[in-house]
């Protein structure tokens, strides 16, 4: 993609060390980078630029998906992954059949970066949701730990969180909350609630590039620009743990929304 602008790859940059970190502990911050895709890749190749970006995003994503899960690779709890995956699976294939609509002319590509824009902003409230609900149940941990065996309604629930996260996941890379808020209702421990996300986004993202791939919207060209995003995303995932401990992480949150709410915003109008 000759007509990246230097400025164009610092921000690319940016939002995949930003996702990395979003993996490695700093809930959120990957719907930013959503945006920043979105918007660089459209101030670059105009309209058509904001589907090439889901493609482009995706095997960053990849990357520190398999990152977190080398670090939490002991902490998954696959009888969730079991009854989540199937049906992240059918509404990926939603998703697929929903993006192709997208992608007949320009007013359906300004309708495609609306509705991603509406997504971001559906997540930020859904994030909010959830801290709100912790702070409600104080004698959990903030990951949602205390839950003993299985929950009543967790394969009804896999099947309602499941179906929307895998359009959301295919259409906007915007999924994690709502796999958050499954894993928090069933009550996974903080370890295990992290690596749970971690390994069903792996494998649900690696599903997804056949569906990218017949959309055109994974290329050569794209996989050039995103393998060099890979070191940054790689070293957002790999540092987030020791970073959090020197940064005030409240105040960053806090920016990280605020951002998220103006791109959301910018997306929409």
């Amino acid at each position: 993609m000759e007509v990246l602008t230097p400025i164009h790859w610092c921000l690319l940059g940016l939002g995949s060390f930003i996702m990395g970190m979003s993996k490695g502990g700093i809930p959120g911050a990957g719907n930013l980078t959503v945006a920043i895709f979105a918007l660089v890749l459209e101030d670059a190749l105009g309209p058509v630029g904001v589907p090439l970006s889901v493609g482009l995003l995706l095997p960053v994503l990849i990357s520190a998906d398999l990152t977190a899960t080398i670090v939490y690779r002991r902490h998954a709890d696959w009888n969730y992954i079991v009854r989540l995956l199937p049906f992240f699976l059918v509404g990926t294939a939603l998703g697929w059949w929903v993006f192709d609509y997208f992608q007949g002319g320009e007013e359906r590509v300004h309708l495609l970066k609306v509705l991603i824009g509406v997504i971001l902003l559906s997540m930020t409230a859904l994030h909010f949701f959830l801290k709100f609900r912790r702070k409600k149940q104080p004698g959990r941990t903030a990951l949602g730990e205390g839950g003993d065996g299985v929950p009543k309604g967790s394969i009804g629930l896999g099947v309602l969180f499941g179906s929307l996260g895998g359009v959301a996941t295919m259409l906007a890379n915007a999924a994690g909350p709502i796999a958050q808020l499954y894993l928090l209702v069933m009550g996974l421990p903080k370890y295990s609630f992290i690596g749970t996300s971690a390994w069903l986004f792996l494998i649900v993202n690696l599903c997804k590039v056949p569906f990218m791939i017949d959309l055109k919207i994974i290329t050569f060209d794209s996989m050039t620009v995103s393998a060099w995003m890979f070191i940054p995303a790689v070293l957002g995932a790999s540092t987030a743990p020791f970073l959090v401990k020197y940064l005030n992480q409240t105040l960053f949150e806090r920016l990280i929304w605020i951002f998220i709410v103006l791109a959301g915003l910018r997306m929409i109008y």
